[in-house]
């Protein structure tokens, strides 16, 4: 017998530090597995799937993400599914919007823009507070020197190198549209320190743990581990390839935005 489908898309936002990842795994808690358990209580059945714009890794937040719903045999009533919905998710993810689609949407093919922000600070040790949004490093960092290397990131380069432990099937080039460090002006809270920065990324796509190894070579250099040559080498398709295994925490990296173009 023919089951009909319905599709829905649902903006959502959330607070990773308690997750581990979107991806929903055997035995621990992930976002998935929250999200699919509040929509199987709210329909009371199970004839349903979800799909999202993309995994994010353990502890990463998202102020803006996209998951399509795909619900069997009766269609929603949006505005009740919706409030229910959202009373029933934790409080560290929440609905924004909900609005029906149909079967030639995919989520995940459909191109998009993701911008992706790591909140970071410098010097004395910040309020443990800030641990859910951000990382602190002790030593002072060359802010100026790091802006001038973030740049180099945009473009079409090979990622060989800010992607851990590639398989041979992953395709190692992509594009950066927008690569820049600055002094935070998107989130702040009274118990973050004075000054804190961020580097803010856009692209398509990135490689796997992609923007946590572009972040720790830019603190490197902050720092005076690594020179600026070196993060050009790290880009030089002709180099010799360049491991690296600095991978700052994911509870600094906020997916930002996505938008569908």
């Amino acid at each position: 017998m023919f089951n009909k489908r319905y599709y829905y898309i649902i903006e959502l936002q959330y607070l990773g530090f308690r997750y581990h990842g979107w991806q929903k795994q055997p035995t621990v808690n992930t976002l998935q597995r929250m999200v699919e358990r509040t929509v199987a209580y709210v329909l009371k059945h199970k004839n349903f799937k979800v799909l999202a714009t993309g995994r994010t890794d353990a502890k990463v937040s998202a102020n803006q993400t996209f998951i399509e719903l795909f619900v069997d045999d009766t269609s929603l009533e949006l505005d009740d599914f919706f409030v229910v919905f959202n009373e029933n998710l934790p409080q560290d993810i929440r609905a924004l919007t909900i609005k029906e689609t149909d079967k030639n949407f995919n989520i995940i093919q459909s191109p998009k823009i993701k911008e992706y922000i790591y909140l970071f600070s410098y010097g004395e040790k910040f309020h443990p507070f800030c641990a859910p949004f951000m990382y602190n490093i002790k030593d002072v960092l060359d802010i100026e020197l790091m802006k001038k290397a973030a740049k180099l990131f945009v473009g079409k380069h090979n990622f060989r190198s800010y992607c851990h432990r590639p398989s041979e099937h992953t395709k190692l080039e992509g594009e950066i549209t927008y690569c820049e460090i600055r002094k935070n002006d998107v989130y702040t809270a009274n118990f973050f320190p004075k000054e804190s920065y961020l580097l803010a990324v856009k692209g398509e796509g990135f490689k796997r743990n992609q923007i946590r190894l572009m972040m720790g070579a830019l603190i490197d250099l902050g720092k005076g581990k690594i020179d600026f040559d070196f993060i050009e080498k790290t880009l030089d398709p002709n180099a010799e390839e360049i491991v690296l295994e600095h991978i700052v925490p994911g509870s600094g990296l906020i997916l930002n935005t996505v938008t569908f173009t």
